[in-house]
């Protein structure tokens, strides 16, 4: 009962605290409307930064912004790019090893295509060439070099842009088996949702975690991370790709439970298999998920008749966490797992990432 009555507080409260204070959800929709509040959102974070710009939390803000520049072609937004690179000389953070240090080399990819200029990627590729060559340092058995679900956003797309754009293929495939390794680690294939590592792993062998209604803990922002990954990747890979079918295929098995998952808000909550826990919609998982099955619409991978209702509802849900400054509210800190609480003051620079790569799909939706 206690559950029910906090969940109910929390629902009226998202929905007094929409950035237009309108019931015209058709207006949430336009392209007008869609621009203006993605500009909004990229000038309040840019104005209120939080981390190291190399952090993996600008890793995934920046791929936002560089989704809002593309979408809204804003000189500002571009300009904020190129003075990011420039401030950090277009370097990766100083964790060679690291999948979250190289999250931000998406963005400095995403400008070089556009400036052509080999400094913008340099960097980067030295970086990888000492990655691919030494273990992962370990202090005890070595492990693999993703063993957490979150590194799939932020390995995988960086290397596959680059692979890309330079026509490297051996970043391609080496992405691939790091990506399978982690798969093959923490993918569940009965809930079609992935561990965030493998403390997560149901091992049957006494030391279970589980949540408080029994079920497996499935991190919603973790599986938006992985989400967010998968399209990052499809969206650069060749169609005539041999590994291409791979990814479609997971992403389609995660997209059909994540519809089943979705809460009558529109959002997902931080625990995807015990939503009562944890009343309040969280906006960084539910961004990442919105922007994924909204692109999988846009490109015939995902039926739209099934699959437009769950975008819709997400958006809706999404713009009642934008405040009328532009901040991005309802995102849960920095952490692990579903446990830490948040409200509609909790904003983090990823939060504000994953609702701009939303807006950059959900605008081009044909309802």
């Amino acid at each position: 009962m206690i559950r029910k009555m906090i969940a109910l507080i929390v629902l009226v409260f998202i929905a007094s605290t929409s950035f237009s204070k309108t019931t015209d959800n058709k207006k949430l929709f336009s392209p007008g409307y869609i621009k203006k509040t993605m500009k909004t959102v990229t000038a309040w974070q840019l104005k209120n930064p939080k981390h190291e710009t190399t952090d993996w939390t600008n890793g995934a803000f920046y791929a936002g912004v560089s989704a809002a520049w593309e979408t809204t072609k804003s000189k500002s937004i571009y300009q904020a790019m190129l003075d990011m690179g420039n401030s950090t000389g277009w370097k990766p953070g100083k964790r060679w090893y690291h999948a979250d240090d190289i999250a931000i080399c998406q963005t400095y990819v995403d400008v070089y295509k556009v400036e052509k200029k080999q400094e913008m990627i340099q960097p980067f590729i030295d970086t990888l060439a000492i990655f691919m060559k030494k273990p992962y340092p370990t202090k005890g058995n070595e492990v693999i070099k993703w063993w957490w679900c979150d590194a799939l956003f932020m390995g995988p797309p960086a290397m596959v842009k680059l692979g890309v754009a330079t026509g490297n293929d051996s970043y391609l495939k080496y992405s691939d088996q790091l990506f399978k390794e982690c798969y093959d680690l923490l993918y569940d294939k009965d809930e079609h949702l992935f561990a965030r590592d493998l403390k997560y792993v149901i091992k049957n062998d006494g030391k279970d975690i589980h949540e408080a209604n029994g079920k497996k803990i499935f991190w919603s922002r973790g599986n938006g991370w992985v989400m967010g990954g998968l399209v990052r990747v499809l969206q650069e890979l060749p169609a005539n790709y041999a590994g291409r079918a791979f990814y479609i295929d997971v992403f389609k098995e995660m997209s059909a439970r994540l519809k089943e998952l979705q809460q009558a808000d529109g959002m997902w909550r931080a625990s995807l298999l015990d939503p009562d826990s944890y009343p309040g919609g969280e906006v960084s998982g539910s961004g990442f998920d919105c922007y994924a099955i909204a692109w999988g619409i846009n490109n015939g991978i995902l039926d739209k008749a099934t699959y437009l209702p769950v975008v819709e509802k997400a958006w809706i849900g999404l713009n009642k966490c934008v405040g009328k400054d532009g901040h991005v509210g309802w995102v849960q800190p920095i952490g692990a797992d579903p446990k830490k609480n948040f409200t509609a003051e909790s904003w983090e620079v990823y939060g504000s990432g994953a609702y701009l790569l939303a807006g950059s799909e959900v605008i081009k939706l044909k309802r």
